[in-house]
């Protein structure tokens, strides 16, 4: 019989998986399927497929020219490392990084306040009232005709009262559906560049919550709780992206519009087919991603919340045998997600899934309950 892998430091063949799919997440050319990311970008993917389109013929015009082919080389070059080297500055500040992260302390205190045994909905309805994307979120929910139907309403008159708005969705369904919300706010959304690592994550991000509830229910803990810790984990992972996005596409616009302004063909070519750096930026989300996890609460004020503490331990701890009852529920949530969408690329083979439920020490049980769940929509009550 092997030697079991479970619970200590990470071996390096668990890490291996694990950065195997943040890279197909990133980096990875697979388009996602949008799932329940459908309303999101839309619009972008025309933009995307037809960016997409323009640099490749582009690049197979320039790969013919080997005069041409140097300029591009060089240019591209160049133009990389001034992103990298932009980028590398703002991640040196996660005090910079919170402004642009889409997270603030009002989000903080109405997260933290949906774990509580006994939600006071007014205060909660106050803390919503300050946020004028998730209000409109909720009121959207309600006045959609899915849920309308379920809950056999029949009567058109549009709800647009926040506190009605809460009451019709109730507490249970408001402690699934604001961290839902919160995380969509935090992702990268608005860049043809990144349409398609943002459906991954979104798609990865769901997949861990949904299980993080699903074994958090099974072994009595806190579904609420385990459920809004595990979005939380995407979101210095989101952080990096955007401004990794934000960077690349203010200096990659400022060049192409000084090559148009100098009528320098070859030098615009080589601008419009330089790539979104998407190794690099890989690289910057395993070195940045984890921390910021947690240094981003810390400067909310949040550092003793267990929010931030179980992103701390997912971070700082070396071994899953020495996780707290909730960061560890999180990791093997986690774990599952990540088998679960390799093998949906064929990226995984059953030994490497066998030692990944080892070494999270996944119960039977809980394998049942977790293949059990619904992955494609997040189901209200």
């Amino acid at each position: 019989m092997g030697k079991s892998v479970s619970g200590g430091v990470r071996p390096g063949i668990i890490i291996e998986i694990e950065h195997r799919l943040l890279k197909q997440v990133i980096v990875g050319k697979q388009k996602a399927a949008a799932s329940m990311f459908d309303e999101l970008d839309r619009e972008l993917e025309g933009d995307a497929n037809k960016l997409a389109i323009e640099r490749d013929a582009v690049f197979e015009r320039l790969s013919k020219q080997i005069q041409t082919k140097q300029v591009f080389e060089a240019v591209s070059a160049q133009l990389i490392t001034t992103v990298n080297s932009t980028l590398d500055n703002q991640l040196a500040s996660p005090e910079l990084l919170l402004k642009h992260s889409g997270i603030n302390e009002n989000q903080m205190l109405m997260l933290e306040a949906l774990h509580q045994k006994n939600l006071d909905l007014n205060r909660l309805r106050l803390l919503i009232s300050d946020l004028p994307w998730l209000c409109r979120d909720l009121t959207n929910i309600v006045n959609s005709a899915s849920f309308r139907h379920q809950r056999q309403q029949r009567s058109d008159v549009k709800v647009t009262e926040i506190k009605l708005v809460l009451n019709f969705i109730g507490v249970e369904n408001l402690r699934m559906l604001i961290p839902y919300f919160c995380l969509r706010n935090w992702l990268p959304t608005g860049h043809a560049n990144l349409l398609w690592t943002t459906r991954k994550l979104w798609r990865y991000a769901m997949l861990t919550g949904i299980a993080s509830k699903a074994l958090a229910e099974l072994n009595e803990q806190d579904a609420a709780l385990a459920y809004t810790c595990s979005l939380l984990h995407q979101l210095g992972t989101s952080v990096v992206l955007k401004n990794g996005a934000k960077v690349y596409e203010n200096i990659w616009g400022n060049w192409l519009r000084e090559a148009s302004s100098s009528r320098d063909k070859e030098l615009y070519d080589a601008v419009l087919a330089t790539e979104f750096p998407a190794d690099n930026i890989y690289q910057q989300v395993l070195k940045h991603a984890p921390k910021l996890n947690w240094q981003l609460l810390g400067l909310l004020n949040f550092k003793q919340s267990a929010l931030t503490q179980v992103q701390a331990e997912l971070d700082q701890t070396l071994s899953y045998s020495e996780l707290s009852d909730y960061a560890a529920l999180v990791a093997r949530a986690s774990c599952f997600a990540k088998v679960l969408m390799l093998e949906e690329m064929r990226m995984i083979s059953p030994k490497e899934k066998r030692l990944m439920y080892d070494y999270y020490e996944l119960s039977e049980q809980e394998l049942i309950r977790l293949k059990g769940q619904n992955y494609r929509k997040l189901d209200l009550i």
